[in-house]
């Protein structure tokens, strides 16, 4: 049965979701919006089987939960834009050495410490390209507090499915907000966890991907011990330099999300049957474009709202499918123009896209999504 009813701030449900997932172990280092996230999870974790560790810093903490991963604990890290600009180095290490972890961004104005307490959607394009090299990523938007619970619960789900980081993008706004809210039960909710070995320890190879492109993945302490590093490596985890090798195994990392995108992929279509023209819009965007939307539709305008709850990989499909045919985009988000670039990719220069930007810490207003409506409906 659902939990009884109580006031919850999205911090705050990312924490009990987390615990829902299964996850067992937590490194952090306190910063303003995301802060809420790390205390619940010291509470949590202790009565749940669990371990919380405040690390001296943003570096130590993402390198803590690469650990506890290894170690076979669904691992949980929380921070906002300028902790995750220096979880970077280590987010990179987890993609090349394809450790499941959980990154939350409850991300805040920037660059640098920019504004502490007040939102921003700033960090779409660091959250894909902020570590280097070429790897793919998968980075979740929820924007309603439901969404936060069962999209950090898939955050997992996909991580430990896929072998690889997984980042819960929210921001001040959805990670502030305070709701009466009934959270599902475990019986209700799919839980995945990683695929282990299924041959003994001296057979063992930790990339081993003769039966699929994603490796099984054995957890230290049980008897199976392999090498883990950050260079290009064969399929026992050592050090290689065979450029076929190195080449086949980074396609390899692409293609294990690539080739199941329909499994990660997802978002929430809204008055889009007989639209003219398309929204696109995340978070807390989003909400702010869905009140525009309906207040649009009783005006007699045919517009309507795609709204992803997967951000990365991009939703090429999506926005080909439901946007496709509309006479113009508009894209409010809180920067000054980052997720607009990729639906251009995607649509082409020739498209009417309009953006609504804004970066003063205030978020988008219902009515200045409206007027960029209008203007497009004349």
């Amino acid at each position: 049965m659902p939990t009884p009813v109580r006031f919850y701030q999205g911090n705050e449900i990312v924490a009990h979701a987390a615990i829902a997932a299964g996850c067992k172990f937590y490194a952090g280092y306190p910063i303003t919006p995301s802060s809420e996230i790390a205390a619940e999870m010291s509470k949590l974790l202790p009565l749940n089987g669990g371990s919380f560790i405040q690390m001296e810093d943003e570096i130590a903490a993402m390198g803590a939960v690469i650990g506890g991963s290894l170690a076979g604990a669904k691992s949980l890290t929380a921070s906002s834009g300028p902790g995750i600009s220096l979880k970077q180095e280590h987010i990179g290490f987890a993609c090349i050495a394809e450790v499941p972890v959980v990154i939350v961004n409850v991300m805040r104005g920037g660059p640098s410490t920019g504004l502490p307490t007040a939102p921003s959607q700033s960090d779409i394009m660091q959250s894909r390209w902020g570590t280097h090299g070429d790897h793919p990523i998968i980075a979740l938007t929820p924007a309603f507090p439901m969404e936060i619970f069962t999209e950090t619960v898939r955050a997992f789900n996909l991580s430990e499915q896929f072998r690889t980081p997984v980042l819960l993008l929210l921001d001040e706004v959805i990670g502030h907000l305070s709701t009466g809210l009934a959270l599902p039960s475990a019986d209700e909710l799919e839980i995945i966890d990683r695929i282990p070995p299924s041959v003994p320890p001296d057979e063992y190879y930790p990339y081993d991907v003769s039966k699929g492109d994603v490796p099984p993945m054995a957890n230290y302490f049980e008897g199976y011990n392999f090498h883990v590093t950050g260079l290009s490596h064969d399929r026992t985890g050592f050090p290689s330099n065979n450029p076929d090798l190195v080449h086949e195994d980074q396609v390899r990392q692409h293609r294990k999300i690539d080739a199941n995108i329909h499994k990660i992929e997802k978002w929430e279509e809204f008055q889009l049957d007989d639209a003219e023209i398309g929204i696109f819009a995340f978070g807390t965007s989003g909400r702010a474009a869905m009140d525009a939307v309906n207040r649009a539709r009783a005006e007699g305008i045919k517009v309507g709202l795609l709204r992803p709850l997967t951000i990365w990989p991009f939703p090429d499909r999506a926005i080909n499918e439901k946007l496709g045919k509309m006479k113009t985009i508009i894209v409010p988000e809180m920067n000054l123009g980052q997720s607009i670039l990729e639906v251009r990719r995607v649509l082409g220069p020739k498209f009417d896209i309009r953006g609504v930007h804004k970066v003063g810490g205030v978020p988008i207003h219902p009515r200045e999504v409206l007027a960029a409506i209008r203007e497009a409906a004349k």
